[in-house]
């Protein structure tokens, strides 16, 4: 009986263990081996900060001309090369704080800062749409609760709250009718999400969604279009080609190809079946190869007046007017903005600070088409080969102004990434 009421014991203890060692393993991340074993650790801290410093950088160059139009740009600012000071309205969706410095960013930095929140707190390869959006609505709250305690008088604190509770207002509506699980309800608010418009919703933050899979553009495919919530059919692929091009770039060692090629390659959603339809995204691609074959045939060098001020090339400005012939009704329709992007890529042969200065000069949603092409060029090229006076005035004025540390993001995206990856040895 002693010895039965023993071995009892011990199968109860041992039960007990499996039990907490079960519990355990469900709370710890799942590790998977790193297939790109070309990336050593250094050189993939360098790949996520120069994302997301290279995106900032593109956004801090568009920031104060965002939605010009290109003559009222070339009357205020001339030739655009680098960084500028804001003279501009605060907005939701823009600036929060007026007069900002050279280097001030707007909601493109901020939504990569609320994803890396997210993706940090999820410690997961897989990501999830019902976690996203209560993300946003848990961040929206808390916004919106900042405004409780003010009084009618404390108009700056109001219009401060205010900005913060607008710019996410559109999406807080979509992502409490997706957390409803009600179908009708969550196509009722996706329809009206900015009108209906097929803007660039995914495309504020999926670059960024890259990071985690560098060298598996598909996998980032696939892991941008289950947050792509907010998005309209083309939209949705776009937004995922953005993450699935990043994730390329981290790998590609200075080959374009290997990022040009997942707009081809990557179609886990089966796109180009889409009867009498094919693949939208990839005709974009193809016109944006037109477009640059057909404005370099009237190449000429760039000039500088005699006080100093750009002439831009004869080049560039034909590439301007095609891209004219392409607008749409909305400067932030996705497909537009897809363009713009690939265009400058392509003209400018991949290079960093050429490509923002074409984007920037463009106009429209400059300042978006910049810190896609920034994220995407940024992980191309690597935080430590991107301009040193930018880089630098951007994170010092981001962290300062607009309490957004792009290092310590970077380091926390970083630290993510590592727990869920096995490094070779």
């Amino acid at each position: 009986m002693k010895k039965f009421s023993l071995w009892i014991g011990v199968l109860i203890s041992c039960l007990v263990w499996s039990c907490k060692e079960e519990k355990k393993s469900s709370i710890e991340p799942k590790k998977t081996n790193l297939i790109i074993a070309e990336l050593s650790k250094s050189e993939l801290s360098d790949k996520i900060k120069g994302l997301l410093v290279g995106s900032a950088i593109g956004d801090a160059m568009g920031a104060p001309t965002e939605m010009w139009a290109r003559e009222d740009i070339q009357k205020t600012y001339g030739w655009i090369t680098g960084l500028d000071s804001m003279v501009r309205e605060v907005s939701p969706e823009g600036i929060w704080k007026a007069n900002l410095p050279a280097g001030g960013t707007t909601d493109d930095t901020r939504w990569k800062s609320l994803l890396v929140d997210y993706m940090v707190g999820e410690n997961s390869l897989k990501l999830d749409a019902q976690s996203f959006s209560k993300h946003i609505i848990k961040d929206y709250e808390q916004y919106f609760d900042a405004i409780k305690p003010l009084k009618p008088e404390q108009t700056l604190a109001l219009e401060s709250v205010n900005l913060k509770v607008l710019w996410l207002q559109e999406w807080y509506k979509v992502s409490l009718s997706y957390q409803s699980n009600n179908l009708r309800d969550y196509h009722k608010a996706l329809g009206k999400f900015y009108g209906g418009e097929m803007v660039c919703a995914g495309l504020l933050y999926s670059p960024a969604i890259g990071l985690m899979f560098p060298g598996q553009p598909e996998e980032a495919y696939k892991q941008a279009f289950e947050l792509s919530i907010f998005d309209l059919g083309l939209a949705k692929d776009i937004s995922s080609l953005s993450a699935a091009m990043t994730a390329a770039a981290m790998t590609a060692s200075g080959d374009q190809n290997q990022v040009l090629n997942v707009l081809r390659e990557v179609d886990p959603e089966g796109y180009f079946s889409s009867r009498l339809v094919g693949r939208s995204s990839y005709r974009v691609l193809e016109l944006a190869r037109s477009i640059v074959l057909e404005a370099k045939d009237s190449s000429t060098i760039a000039n500088t007046t005699s006080d100093g001020s750009v002439i831009p090339e004869d080049s560039i400005l034909r590439a301007y007017k095609l891209l004219d012939q392409k607008q749409q009704d909305m400067p932030f329709h996705a497909a537009e903005i897809h363009l713009q992007v690939l265009t400058a890529m392509l003209f400018s042969d991949f290079k960093f600070t050429e490509t923002l200065v074409f984007l920037t000069n463009y106009g429209r949603d400059n300042d978006t088409t910049a810190a896609i092409a920034g994220a995407i060029l940024g992980a191309f090229h690597g935080y430590e080969n991107l301009p040193k006076d930018m880089r630098e005035k951007v994170i010092a004025v981001n962290k300062t102004h607009l309490d957004i540390d792009l290092e310590k993001m970077s380091d926390k995206h970083f630290q993510n990434i590592q727990s869920l990856y096995i490094w070779p040895d």
